[in-house]
């Protein structure tokens, strides 16, 4: 009624000015909304408030023998309310999908006050417009998320293992990456550096690269037996 915006904030930890405030805002901080709520270990399910951070869910649900995949490079310290608004990442989404993939349902406050829950807690939801989704990467623009029911996977017995390859252009690196793709092989992260980057980081760290180092492709997989190896 007061013209007044309100911008919703979890940790701040992003770095394209999601969360900025503006002159004559509101600032409503999210920070202290940190309880999980509920875990259930038969459906696979958590519902925890907008303030816990990405890292701590992981780590509490693995008590249960459960896992929560989206891991954006600030998941120590990024709300699972930011990474909703974001619908953010990570290096393990080439396998396991970003943080929409994961969201079930959502309690959320709209624009007029009225609090609004959407989505469910079952593998299967067909009926009616899928809200939920709409409002996962709308970055606080047509809700403010109070709470999130997160989809979990069992923990089992991932064994990752890490591999390197060097390239000597960035056309090369990508028909490797087809090449792995073609071979039905699926990593668990892929994360491509060029060749500034990856220059910069071996000054600083007093590496000394093979010459036809000009790009690098760091690969993980988390399979045991021979789709590991092939890799």
């Amino acid at each position: 009624r007061l013209g007044v915006p309100v911008v919703p904030r979890g940790a701040g930890s992003g770095l394209s000015g999601g969360a900025n405030a503006t002159a004559g805002c509101i600032v409503l901080s999210l920070e202290r909304m940190t309880a999980i709520l509920e875990v259930n270990a038969d459906e696979r399910y958590a519902v925890v408030e907008a303030g816990v951070i990405n890292d701590d869910l992981r780590q509490h649900v693995a008590g249960h023998g459960l896992w929560y995949p989206p891991d954006p490079a600030s998941m120590s310290i990024s709300t699972i309310g930011g990474n909703v608004a974001t619908n953010a990442g990570g290096l393990c989404c080439v396998k396991y999908g970003v943080t929409r993939d994961y969201v079930l349902g959502l309690t959320v406050v709209l624009a007029d006050g009225s609090v609004a829950k959407l989505g469910r807690t079952t593998a299967k939801g067909v009926t009616g417009y899928d809200l939920t989704a709409l409002m996962v990467g709308s970055e606080g623009t047509l809700s403010i998320v109070v709470d999130v029911t997160v989809k979990l996977r069992p923990l089992g017995g991932r064994e990752e293992r890490a591999i390197i390859g060097y390239f000597p252009s960035l056309t090369d690196a990508g028909r490797a990456v087809a090449a792995v793709s073609a071979a039905g092989i699926v990593p668990s992260a892929l994360e491509l550096i060029d060749r500034m980057c990856l220059h910069t980081v071996a000054e600083w760290q007093g590496w000394t690269l093979p010459e036809q180092a000009d790009v690098l492709l760091l690969a993980a997989v988390d399979e045991v037996g021979a789709a590991g190896e092939e890799l």
